[in-house]
């Protein structure tokens, strides 16, 4: 840091300081100005002479004012402004007392909006220099006269002028700081996204595989003893689930590797492609499953694809689950216009216990209506759940054949 900039940064750190030395500065230029003689008989002239107590007075006074600027702006100004208006009347001209105006005035000006300082300014103006004209003991088109004028012009403008460049600077600086606070902001909630949408993926993967699990180690434990070859194929179709679960887990937590990791699996997203399997999963875990299905081949958007896949892997899994073992399912894609309509039904009672239902467990901590409807909307696409009249449970979601983003190609191919 250069000496300059030392100085500067610790005159601003004690702004009082700065301004009894301003002060001082003034009251010595006031000092020397009052040996000048302008109309000596060569012109300007240094003469040798000791100002009166009147012009000492009003010298010291403007300065002193001037050591409380930053406090009082406006009162300095009246102060000054009083000292130079009885400088000009009391007789010839003996001290620049005007000058502590010009630097009171640029204080007000930088202070204060624009408004104000025209305000000010012209008032100042117009006072300092009417009394130098009217009240002076010089002609009123004299050269001090108009000086007076240009200086309190010269010291508004220039006040203007800092004000203007603070704000500009500061307005910088907001902007700045809003800016980064906004990609903080996103940032947070690119995180928060992204932690959502992984929960509801590895909710979905264990919901419906471990369900399976479980239920196929039931059918297992319950008829080791007397049918051990369904109790085998019980026992397979747990290892084929859990399989399937440890596979979609890897490739759901390889998402979170970083560049330098081993890469993730590059097996695709499931999507309704995959239909045929996951009723089968359901099939050998003993859930009635009817499909029909309407979409003509449909080529749906990846997110649209998996959104529709975990919606009805969830509304099995949820019926396997809460049901009863007598319950059977339906489901149908329909292709309606530019929507997807996708629709699980099924005609369950209830548990054992007496659970209701609802698509979720029966402590209520369940999470999977509140996935799908999650899901559902990331693709602006619409949920609707609820019983049936007469018994069972519908979900019914309908999802844009489109996303935006194709929607957006598609318009600039038509362009």
């Amino acid at each position: 840091m250069s000496t300059l900039a030392r100085a500067r940064c610790t005159l601003g750190a004690h702004p009082s300081a700065l301004d009894t030395a301003l002060a001082t500065a003034v009251l010595v230029c006031m000092l020397a100005g009052s040996f000048v003689d302008p109309h000596g008989p060569e012109g300007v002239s240094w003469e040798l002479r000791t100002p009166d107590a009147l012009s000492l007075a009003l010298m010291a006074v403007g300065a002193a004012a001037l050591a409380f600027r930053r406090r009082e702006p406006m009162a300095v100004l009246a102060v000054t402004g009083c000292a130079s208006v009885v400088e000009s009347v009391t007789g010839e001209p003996r001290a620049p007392v005007v000058m502590c105006a010009v630097v009171a005035l640029f204080t007000v000006a930088a202070s204060a909006d624009r408004t104000t300082t025209w305000r000010v300014g012209l008032l100042t103006m117009t006072v300092l220099t009417g009394a130098a004209m009217l009240a002076g003991p010089l002609p009123w088109y004299a050269q001090e006269n108009l000086a007076v004028f240009a200086w309190t012009g010269i010291g508004a403008t220039a006040g203007d002028a800092v004000r203007s460049h603070r704000a500009f600077v500061q307005a910088i600086r907001d902007r700045a700081e809003k800016a980064e606070r906004t990609r903080e902001e996103e940032a947070r909630r690119r995180v928060a996204e992204e932690r959502l949408r992984i929960a509801r993926d590895l909710h979905d993967v264990v919901a419906h595989h471990i369900a399976l699990v479980n239920v196929q180690a039931g059918v297992a434990s319950h008829v080791m003893d007397k049918r051990p070859d369904q109790a085998k194929a019980a026992l397979a179709h747990v290892r084929q689930a859990s399989r399937s679960a440890l596979d979609e887990l890897r490739a759901t937590v390889g998402l979170l590797r970083q560049s330098g990791d081993p890469e993730a699996p590059t097996e695709p997203a499931p999507g309704l492609a995959r239909l045929g399997e996951l009723v089968g999963t359901f099939h050998h875990a003993g859930l009635h499953v009817e499909v029909a299905r309407a979409d003509q081949g449909t080529e749906l958007p990846a997110a649209v694809d998996l959104a529709a896949y975990r919606i009805i892997q969830e509304a099995l899994t949820n019926v396997r689950k809460h049901a009863g073992e007598r319950a059977k399912a339906e489901v149908s894609v329909v292709r309606v216009g530019p929507k997807i309509e996708v629709t699980v039904l099924d005609d369950g009672t209830g548990t054992d216990d007496g659970a209701p239902t609802d698509g979720a467990p029966s402590d209520g901590g369940g999470h999977g209506l509140l996935g799908m409807r999650e899901r559902v909307t990331a693709v602006r696409g619409t949920l609707t759940t609820g019983p049936r009249y007469g018994g069972g449970f519908r979900v019914h979601a309908i999802l844009p054949v489109r996303s935006r983003t194709d929607a957006a190609d598609a318009v600039e191919d038509l362009v």
